[in-house]
């Protein structure tokens, strides 16, 4: 079945704006609560509920307390806590479910819905659509006496600082480290300075003061070009951003180069190999840069592509039984330090896999260059099949290309469009073949 509401990561969606209303998300967390009830637990259900700082955030919380109360069920709130945070947290408390309000990288504008489901992993599909359905029925708020209670909880920020510290090795420290923490004025701008600073590092926080409007605005891992100068002036080693909700990484070296998913999950799989303690292999996804798969190649660590977003990485891991993948856009999971993306705790792994090679981020460069990418965004309507015109000539650039790129067409899940993307040893080459493909696409669906 095809899911309505449902994306790759929970409802997104402009504020005000049918799905992201209150009246929608009363009915689903109404609908979420419904659910739980239904599925005969013992006890009765108990649900944490994070944000970040978007301004919605309010407005949205308080949507939602009321959804789950009217099904029975009772809520634990946390105020601003990295989606990492709402996941471990509701582990840890041995919760039913766990939600996090948060548009992640988008604007303020934006927001969304993410649940957690027992043991703070996402939810499966067929959770998914058992809520979907409920959102068709009418609301019937239980009895009085069966009503959830609502309480905020206090110390959730303490605590999630406390198990990020956790996940670093106890024999290292960060000790002579000067970084720059860009927390993007969202959801970790209380916990990503606290984290490096008490593990020994000299931390300069920027992206920390959210006013319910500038979260990720021209700060965070979207936009680099805050930490880069930020590192630059303060002649600091490293430079590390966040997104909006806390769970993408972006690096900056001492020179202002950037370090994306790709190079980051690369350095930290690397000094796990030689440590010998990588578990399997390394799961990316198609976008993942072919230069890095042919370099894991060379060094012989095995590796798989999922399809687009961490949730599917999660798949593949558990799958495989591996513990190391993510995304060049900066989601990397690292699944024995925590059982999702976490931005905080893969820049920890990050300085702790400097520490065992004896290296800095920029021998990656000696390893591997990426193979530039081109991405062009080609407009269609609903249901144009735009496949059947794509895909022939797509084949005749990778035929053309053979072991010196790669092309991925795959329609976007939030917009009405379809991306290119071709990757080749020279930029020139990758600009030319996508748009070869896209002009095929856009003459085809004209005609």
């Amino acid at each position: 079945m095809v899911k309505k509401y449902f994306g790759t990561d929970g409802v997104r969606g402009e504020v005000g704006k049918y799905p992201i209303t209150p009246e929608f998300v009363l009915k689903l967390a109404y609908a979420a609560g419904h659910v739980l009830v239904q599925h005969g637990l013992d006890h009765q259900p108990t649900v944490l509920i994070g944000k970040d700082t978007r301004i919605s955030g309010y407005m949205l919380e308080a949507a939602m307390e009321a959804g789950f109360t009217a099904a029975g069920v009772n809520v634990l709130l946390t105020g601003p806590l990295p989606t990492p945070g709402v996941a471990y947290l509701t582990r840890a408390l041995r919760l039913d479910c766990g939600v996090m309000i948060s548009a992640s990288h988008n604007a303020f504008h934006d927001n969304g819905i993410k649940f957690f489901a027992e043991g703070g992993v996402k939810l499966s599909d067929e959770l998914e659509l058992e809520i979907e359905a409920e959102l068709d029925k009418p609301m019937q708020t239980v009895p009085s006496t069966q009503l959830g209670r609502a309480r905020r909880i206090n110390g959730a920020v303490d605590r999630y600082i406390e198990f990020c510290k956790s996940t670093f090795p106890n024999h290292f420290h960060l000790r002579g480290l000067k970084l720059v923490i860009d927390s993007a004025n969202g959801a970790a701008y209380a916990v990503a300075p606290k984290v490096f600073h008490e593990l020994g590092a000299d931390v300069v926080s920027i992206g920390d003061k959210p006013d319910g409007y500038n979260i990720n605005q021209k700060v965070g891992a979207t936009y680099i070009k805050s930490l880069q100068a930020a590192v630059l002036q303060n002649e600091a080693d490293y430079g590390i951003a966040l997104d909006g909700d806390g769970d993408r990484l972006m690096m900056v070296d001492k020179v202002g180069r950037v370090y994306d998913g790709d190079a980051l999950i690369y350095f930290i799989a690397k000094a796990r190999a030689y440590a010998g303690t990588l578990q399997g292999g390394v799961v990316g996804t198609v976008m993942t840069n072919l230069a890095m798969e042919q370099a894991f190649k060379r060094v012989n660590i095995d590796f798989v592509r999922a399809k687009v977003g961490d949730r599917y990485v999660l798949e593949q891991l558990h799958q495989r039984g591996w513990e190391l993948g993510g995304e060049a856009s900066g989601h990397i999971v690292c699944l024995d330090k925590h059982n999702t993306g976490d931005g905080i705790i893969a820049a920890l792994q990050v300085l702790a896999a400097m520490q065992v090679l004896k290296q800095d981020l920029a021998s990656i460069q000696t390893d591997w260059q990426p193979f530039p990418q081109t991405m062009i965004n080609v407009r269609i309507d609903k249901d144009q099949d735009w496949s059947s015109i794509a895909n022939p000539v797509a084949d005749q650039v990778m035929t053309e290309l053979g072991e010196s790129g790669r092309v991925v067409l795959r329609p976007s899940g939030t917009e009405p469009v379809v991306r290119v993307m071709v990757e080749a040893r020279q930029a020139e080459d990758a600009q030319a073949a996508a748009e070869k493909i896209a002009n095929a696409i856009k003459a085809g669906l004209s005609n």
